[in-house]
């Protein structure tokens, strides 16, 4: 009798542990909103709403910083790839330019040398001399010939208005039927390569005649074909 006692007293002490845990599972709610309420209040909002606002505003701004932050980034890239681009064609297009500019005077001395040799000599000349002529003539325009595929071209200015970026002006000519400032004679041809000037044309520029008209783009040739030369 007396264990059926004791183990019904038993039974009745435990119940109020169950009844704790169960009135802890109902006050937990109320102690997450005190924490949050506390933490609102920490934060200087008294609303949790508006905190959480503001922690969203937050991240938005700093989702668009990052974003920002991005796309200069790629700009920077994409800006680098072009000037990367660029200094590779430019190195492309002028590595032969010294090069280039030797073998122009190479040029220029084979055509000294021919128009050295007055016409009636050409002509009273024998066999040998004429093919020594022209085998010098030939070498010529074949040197031409390699500079133009690389992109070596000659600019013939002659009637052109006169340019200081493409034309050297070595004297000046008194002609008041021509334009001032047109190229009325032209001493030693020049050359560019893509846009850069290998070598200025030396030209006499014409003065005294009327207003000289708009300037137009240097004209560019390339070297006479063999057909030209015969």
């Amino acid at each position: 009798m007396a264990d059926k006692t004791g183990h019904q007293d038993a039974k009745h002490a435990a119940k109020p542990h169950k009844a704790s845990k169960e009135q802890e599972a109902q006050e937990t709610p109320e102690v997450a909103n005190e924490a949050e309420d506390e933490a609102g209040q920490k934060s200087g909002f008294a609303d949790p709403l508006e905190f959480l606002r503001a922690e969203l505003e937050r991240v938005e701004a700093e989702k668009a910083e990052a974003q920002d932050r991005l796309m200069r980034l790629a700009a920077e890239m994409e800006n680098l790839r072009k000037r990367t681009a660029k200094d590779v064609a430019d190195a492309k297009d002028y590595s032969v330019a010294s090069f280039a500019r030797e073998m122009l005077a190479v040029s220029d001395n084979l055509r000294r040398a021919l128009e050295a040799v007055p016409a009636e000599t050409r002509e009273a000349a024998d066999p040998g001399f004429n093919a020594l002529v022209e085998g010098v003539e030939l070498t010529e325009r074949a040197m031409l010939q390699g500079l133009e595929k690389h992109g070596v071209k000659r600019i013939s200015p002659a009637g052109e208005r006169f340019d200081p970026n493409f034309h050297q002006a070595m004297f000046e000519v008194q002609d008041p039927d021509v334009p001032a400032n047109t190229v009325s004679q032209v001493v030693q041809d020049g050359y560019v390569i893509g846009e850069r000037v290998l070598r200025p044309a030396l030209v006499g520029v014409s003065k005294g005649g009327p207003k000289a008209p708009p300037r137009q783009d240097a004209t560019v040739a390339g070297p006479e074909t063999d057909e030209a030369g015969e």
